[in-house]
């Protein structure tokens, strides 16, 4: 920041302290991150709609196959040159998951270019044929806007995270033109622990970003109003729940199975090629997955069913019923798979939209398959409606989001009760089974998230053992002897001393009564060996890498309070002591955590 508008900060921020209450100047500031995430999510879709609708007028003719096969690829590529010639100084992290691990480990930092970054890659991937949603860039840009505005004035950390939802509200709301979701999903996605002082902000970010997106690009996402539904059909939508909650487990493993794969090929460049050439083949086969595939949705809940074969290589079926249900299963799985192709190789986009379009697919084929047998018939619409809230609610773990989501995107208010009970069921569903959403499983793996924790368990998740790191101990070598460094021991302030070999690899610990024994006792001879013959291996030990909630573990169930810590080689790096962690624990408490 040049000094003279930092110095205009500094000035208007102390005159601020002075003149504009906190809670009316967090009001204020959750105004701004509003609208700067309304207008970047609004500019995100229309950019994007701008690429896409640009190539799509050369997918026509003999080639255009071959255009939708090439295209993908192109696109990923092009965002790979972008990260790295104008992003290389900052790791460039795409998806809900670097939000959520920013708020839990990072005191909720994001870099400034994720404003604008988010929206130029995954405008150019999507926008390209990458078949990903923008919702989770537009979260990310906002979320960035909130972050940056709150360290800008100086914040404390759950004044900037309250901003950073706040932005991340914005983005939803921007992106779908659904307020009441976007505040919702920052309140069960993005908020470690909720209070109710963070409606009101989260509600001003939430309605300014709708009304700035609105100004810039007021194309609605669907246009449908639903219809009454009758009760007598309660039943089946219990039925639908238990399917749809089945398909999201399937989705999440799918994903995660996908990424791991793609993460075994090293090099940038050769996870393109691989992960690209199958997308691309994906999408010729499949139209509809190109870009983020609502296309392909309004058709359908228009009751144009036989759209979904149109532009396709299987379009001389459009007449045939089952070959439509079984073009619509195609699709909805390569949807999933070309989902996780976009994002593991290397494209920027999210989970979410696709999660949506995914969802009224499932209702769609479900509802339509069912009609066909001559037995029931369903409303193929509304169970496409509710279908989408339970992909939200179970992927996600976001039942209220899903449920707000889909009726403020579709009309859909009069089906509430369909979309609650199908809501909590997908969502009790993919918990039961996964327990962590498609955006914690990440972190759990890492020891970062941790199943229903609380304040406690957040705060103690992010301390990083190299914060507590203490390396003021006496490091004795294998060679040398108790009596040869009687006078390091004695003056030490510590009870325990290392040995470390040459090689720097922590051969054991000994204990300060041991070394004094040693030293002052009747056998003189022990005081003249080597300190490699009195020490026995180390038992209780830990790594740099290890979460803090699982090396409090390890103390307690160890009864130590000191463990020596070493790297992936075993080499020494020094010391963790629960009287450093509960330092660090209570300077976050008074640091308002």
């Amino acid at each position: 920041m040049p000094d003279r508008l930092l110095r205009h900060v500094i000035a208007f921020n102390h005159w601020r302290k002075q003149h504009i209450p906190q809670p009316t100047f967090l009001l204020m500031a959750a105004a701004v991150v509003g609208a700067l995430g309304g207008a970047t999510a609004s500019v995100l879709k229309k950019s994007t709609h701008l690429v896409a609708a640009g190539l799509m007028h050369e997918l026509e003719g003999p080639y255009k196959y071959a255009l939708y096969f090439a295209f993908p690829i192109l696109g990923l590529v092009l965002t790979t040159v972008y990260l790295k010639l104008f992003i290389r100084r900052h790791p460039f992290r795409v998806g809900i998951t670097p939000l959520i691990r920013s708020v839990q480990q990072e005191r909720s930092r994001l870099d400034f270019h994720n404003i604008y970054s988010q929206v130029i890659t995954s405008a150019i991937t999507v926008g390209m044929g990458g078949s990903a949603g923008l919702e989770s860039p537009s979260v990310a840009s906002g979320a960035a806007a909130g972050s940056n505005t709150g360290r800008l004035f100086g914040l404390k950390y759950r004044e900037v995270t309250l901003l950073l939802a706040c932005g991340g509200a914005a983005g939803i709301s921007g992106a779908f033109d659904s307020p009441v979701a976007g505040m919702l999903f920052a309140i069960e996605v993005l908020l470690p622990a909720f209070t109710l002082a963070s409606i009101t902000p989260l509600l001003i970010a939430s309605a300014v970003a709708s009304v700035v997106s609105w100004m810039i690009y007021n194309k609605p996402l669907f246009v449908y109003v639903a219809d009454s539904w009758t009760s007598d059909g309660f039943w089946i939508y219990v039925l639908f729940g238990l399917v749809a909650g089945l398909y999201t487990v399937y989705y999440a493993a799918s994903d995660e199975w996908i990424h791991r794969i793609l993460g075994r090929i090293r090099g940038r460049w050769a996870r393109i090629a691989a992960g690209g050439t199958i997308l691309g083949a994906l999408v010729a086969l499949f139209p509809a997955l190109y870009g983020e595939g609502y296309i392909s949705i309004q058709p359908l809940l228009d009751g144009d069913y036989h759209s979904l074969l149109a532009n396709s290589l299987f379009a001389s079926h459009q007449g045939n019923a089952w070959a439509l249900i079984v073009f619509a299963v195609l699709t909805l799985v390569g949807k999933t798979v070309a989902c996780s192709l976009t994002m593991g190789s290397g494209g920027n986009g999210g989970m979410f939209g696709p999660s949506v379009g995914i969802g009224a697919l499932v209702g769609f084929v479900f509802a339509f398959t069912l009609n066909q047998t001559g037995l029931f018939h369903l409303n193929v619409t509304h169970f496409m409606v509710v279908g989408m809230a339970a992909s939200v609610s179970g992927v996600m773990h976001a039942p209220l989001t899903g449920i707000f989501l889909s009726a403020e995107i579709t009309g859909g208010y009069v089906l509430m009760v369909p979309l609650m009970v199908v809501s909590a069921m997908s969502f009790f569903i993919n918990k039961g089974l996964r327990t962590y959403s498609i955006y914690t499983k990440p972190l759990a793996r890492q020891g970062i998230a941790e199943q229903d924790q609380g304040t406690d368990a957040d705060l103690l998740a992010r301390i990083k053992l190299r914060h507590v790191l203490q390396q003021d101990f006496v490091v004795l070598a294998p060679g040398d002897t108790p009596n040869g460094r009687k006078e390091d021991i004695i003056r030490s302030e510590r009870t325990v001393f290392p040995v470390v070999d040459g090689a720097g690899k922590l051969v054991g610990v000994l204990g300060i009564d041991e070394l004094l024994e040693t030293i002052a006792g009747t056998e003189q001879v022990r005081g003249n060996r080597p300190v490699a013959e009195l020490v026995q291996p180390v038992t209780n030990l830990t790594r740099i890498d290890t979460p803090m909630r699982a090396v409090m573990q390890h103390m307690d169930k160890a009864g130590r309070t000191v463990l020596p810590v070493v790297d992936r080689t075993g080499r020494y790096l020094g010391f963790v002591t629960q009287k450093a962690i509960f330092a660090n624990y209570r300077g976050l408490l008074i640091r308002g955590g």
